[in-house]
């Protein structure tokens, strides 16, 4: 996850994580039920993966695509009674995002590293991402708007990836890697990530992001009689999903919630879809045979990550 976007890292970003970003639930809405049509090619990314682990689990014999499939069940079943539980799905989602998360950063990681010698430093970082080693003035600011914005943005770049340097040395490890990448899964970047949000967001400098910061430069056309749309849902957003203990105003707690990418929300909203799709019994969880009942739709969702699952032996060996 970044935590900024940045002109030249936009093709780079997870495709695991693509309906995790700051829109959280609302995007993984959008993606899945595009104009309020039913996506089901949705549903199987999430349980077996992309496009192209889809075609390879079609290649599969019967028989072995029943074996892995019942073999991902019974570990989705962590009290193993016999059913999956909204509970039992979201977090199986929820891992599976993860573990796909560390597996592209780990891809990555080998990319920037290179003369190979186990650590990514600064300047590597630029050259993977930029082509060149790019150096701006942390005390200049640039006359053009476009580039004095790329230019606070490698700077906190810069910064966080000195924050992930634990050990301070020429460059990041691969755990150092990772939480520069994923900042929101590793606790000792947490204080940092909430500070860059308040910096970015918090323009009076009170410690809590209001309303207004939170919908940043907008300002209502005077001679409109209601607010556009984007801005009644962000503000539903605000009182609903982020302001808890509706104070009018996110605490860094609350903050955090907000910029951080929502995975349980789109876990648990998946996990609904499914059992709401395939509980044939209506007793509000899935049993083996009414998953393969509804094979195909249980193999088009987060689930098994679209498929994907069915070729990762992470997931369908027998340990775990």
């Amino acid at each position: 996850m970044r935590l900024g976007p940045r002109p030249a890292a936009l093709g780079l970003l997870l495709p695991l994580l693509l309906y995790a970003a700051v829109a959280g639930a609302s995007k993984a809405e959008e993606l899945h039920y595009p104009q309020g049509e039913h996506r089901a090619d949705y549903d199987r990314e999430a349980l077996l993966g992309v496009q192209e682990d889809v075609d390879e689990y079609v290649k599969l014999g019967h028989e072995e695509q029943q074996r892995r499939l019942q073999s991902i069940i019974k570990k989705i079943d962590s009290d193993s009674d016999g059913f999956l539980t909204e509970n039992e799905l979201s977090q199986w989602i929820q891992m599976s995002f993860k573990h796909y998360a560390m597996q592209e950063a780990k891809q990555q990681f080998v990319e920037y590293d290179k003369n190979s010698d186990g650590t990514v430093t600064w300047d590597e970082y630029n050259i993977q991402m930029y082509d060149r080693v790019i150096d701006f003035d942390e005390n200049t600011a640039l006359d053009d708007t476009e580039e004095e914005s790329f230019r606070q943005l490698h700077l906190k770049d810069k910064k966080r990836f000195e924050k992930a340097n634990q050990d301070s040395g020429p460059g990041l490890s691969l755990e150092e890697f990772i939480a520069f990448e994923h900042p929101e899964e590793v606790d000792y970047m947490t204080e940092f990530v909430i500070q860059e949000a308040l910096e970015e967001h918090d323009k009076n400098g009170d410690g809590f992001v209001s309303l207004e910061e939170f919908l940043g430069d907008y300002r209502r056309d005077p001679t409109a009689n209601e607010d556009p749309e984007w801005i009644l849902v962000e503000k539903d957003r605000f009182v609903n999903d982020y302001d808890k203990d509706n104070d009018g105003r996110l605490d860094p707690q609350e903050l955090l919630s907000w910029v951080v990418p929502n995975n349980q929300g789109i876990a648990q909203e998946e996990a609904l879809h499914l059992i709401d799709e395939m509980d044939l019994n209506s007793d509000k969880k899935l049993s083996e045979e009414e998953i393969l009942e509804n094979q195909d739709l249980f193999l088009t969702s987060e689930a098994t990550d679209y498929g994907r699952q069915l070729h990762d032996d992470y997931f369908y060996h027998d340990e775990l």
